[in-house]
């Protein structure tokens, strides 16, 4: 069985490459829109959806395609992927001495049928200063990270009081959770 990643993003290609997970990559064009009266979970799981819709036409008995979406909610707003640097700093300021949550979505496409998996995941920050968030929004990638950061990067490191749940999920994929999906499914597939 082929498995198929429809993502363009660099952390959840790294995560099946570090678990030796033999993939191929596709990078269909999305549109993440989604309506605002969504909350939680039903945000990623209606974008999750939208995606699969796209890639159905490439479903069939001998690939399972992967696919997520991530979110960071805080309070009662979803903080996506900042805008420009100004509003990635005034995310990281939002966080700041406080809890969030980061709820991942995986939807696996095989032979036409859809299965969807959600984590989530409590991540609490130690107050940041100024001058750090700063620091990171200049030398790193926030623009691109869901809550403008990436646990894995330097503001992690420095900034993040504790966790509940699954670091690789913060990261962008729950990966022990993933790999017991694609287990059953490699399973099946030889039966």
């Amino acid at each position: 069985m082929q498995i198929i990643l429809a993502s363009s993003s660099k952390r959840r290609q790294q995560l099946l490459k570090d678990a030796q997970i033999e993939f191929s990559i596709i990078q269909p064009k999305y549109d993440e829109r989604y309506p605002k009266k969504l909350r939680k979970t039903e945000i990623p799981r209606y974008i999750v959806k939208k995606k699969i819709e796209v890639l159905k036409h490439l479903s069939n008995a001998n690939n399972l395609i992967l696919v997520a979406d991530t979110i960071v909610w805080t309070g009662k707003e979803c903080l996506e992927k900042p805008k420009n640097k100004i509003h990635a700093e005034k995310m990281l300021r939002s966080l700041s001495n406080k809890k969030h949550q980061v709820i991942t979505v995986v939807g696996f496409l095989h032979n036409k049928e859809i299965e969807l998996i959600k984590r989530k995941t409590i991540v609490k920050f130690r107050k940041l200063r100024s001058e750090e968030i700063s620091f990171y929004v200049k030398n790193f990638s926030p623009i691109d990270k869901a809550g403008a950061y990436g646990i894995q990067e330097w503001i992690g490191s420095i900034g993040v009081d504790w966790i509940n749940g699954s670091y690789t999920n913060v990261v962008g994929l729950p990966l022990s959770h993933v790999l017991k999906k694609l287990k059953k499914y490699i399973d099946n597939h030889f039966d």
